[in-house]
């Protein structure tokens, strides 16, 4: 559709058409270099708290047992959340200053390394990349909104999650972000929405050129305002334009509120802890405040089309809704 466009736009300025290169998105950083290692109590606090007689003792059981060792990034997360919980549980237990003193220190250091098991729950899982995969082309031209919607939902319900989680708050629900994994392991929408991204990008600039050399340097029409061209030029704006890349603009630009923006404050809200290696493609593929990013970059290529497109209308005088 967006090669054709530009043809169709040359073809009405009687111009020849050129098509120019449609660089690749860039692949979001791997998943060893998002995950970030955990640090863990010192075995011999570990071993100390795995014998006190509360809820703490089976919690610590757990995580020294085989399975505990290995335990997947949510896993883990809910291992850290229930082990602080269990170990403010425990103080009011104890009668011995020093085990309150020890379990203290312990809900401290777990407090303080939290937001790692969040960050590595969240965008250290490989399930991330298959939501982000570039291998699945562009986004759909038809309706298809239902995978964006449970995506978007999924994410909105995670933010609110990872907030309290930051905050402080420790019972927060973690049941569902299994399902949220599965489901970015099986849709492919961010990815393709950033490759359309690219596309359209691309694609508006190549007409924009064309546009921009009829406007001031080769005038499609002259001042007496007479030109043959005007029917194209009135066909090319309704069809291929209007009906044509804006609705397609519209779409991507409401699957990216409803999705990229979500999945950016997911990124946003965990800035403070995001390894520096994912800092800098999060800068360039979700921030959608900066202007130099992919989402930046198609809200001016989109604007300066639209612009170009209004002065050769005027120049011609055809009404843009002829």
């Amino acid at each position: 559709m967006m090669d054709n466009y530009v043809v169709q736009v040359a073809d009405a300025l009687e111009l020849n058409p050129e098509l120019s290169e449609v660089s690749p998105v860039s692949q979001i950083p791997r998943r060893r270099e998002r995950f970030l290692e955990m640090p863990d109590l010192d075995m011999g606090m570990l071993d100390f708290l795995s014998l006190y007689g509360c809820e703490l003792q089976y919690v610590v059981g757990e995580r020294n047992s085989i399975m505990g060792r290995v335990m997947q990034p949510l896993n883990r997360l809910r291992y850290e959340a229930h082990f602080i919980r269990a170990a403010e549980n425990c103080i009011p237990q104890t009668d011995r200053e020093s085990v309150k003193e020890d379990l203290q220190e312990a809900i401290e250091s777990k407090s303080e390394t939290l937001a790692i098991a969040v960050w590595n729950a969240t965008w250290g899982v490989e399930e991330v990349e298959r939501l982000f995969t570039l291998a699945q082309g562009y986004y759909p031209g038809k309706s298809d909104e239902n995978p964006v919607a449970e995506l978007a939902s999924g994410v909105m319900k995670l933010n609110r999650t990872v907030t309290g989680l930051l905050g402080g708050n420790t019972d927060e629900p973690l049941e569902y972000v299994g399902e949220v994994h599965q489901r970015w392991q099986a849709e492919h929408r961010a990815g393709q929405l950033m490759n359309s991204a690219r596309l359209l990008v691309t694609r508006l600039d190549d007409a924009t050129a064309l546009l921009a050399r009829r406007v001031e340097t080769d005038p499609l029409c002259p001042e007496d305002g007479a030109s043959t061209a005007t029917g194209a030029l009135g066909e090319a704006y309704s069809r291929a334009y209007a009906e044509g890349v804006q609705t397609y603009l519209q779409r991507v630009d409401q699957a990216k509120e409803a999705l990229i923006e979500p999945l950016e404050k997911l990124a946003a809200q965990q800035e403070d802890t995001m390894p520096e290696a994912f800092r800098e493609w999060y800068r360039q593929h979700l921030d959608t405040e900066n202007t130099g990013s992919l989402w930046g970059q198609l809200d001016r290529a989109t604007e300066t089309h639209a612009l170009r497109w209004q002065q050769l209308l005027a120049q011609c005088g055809v009404s843009p809704d002829s």
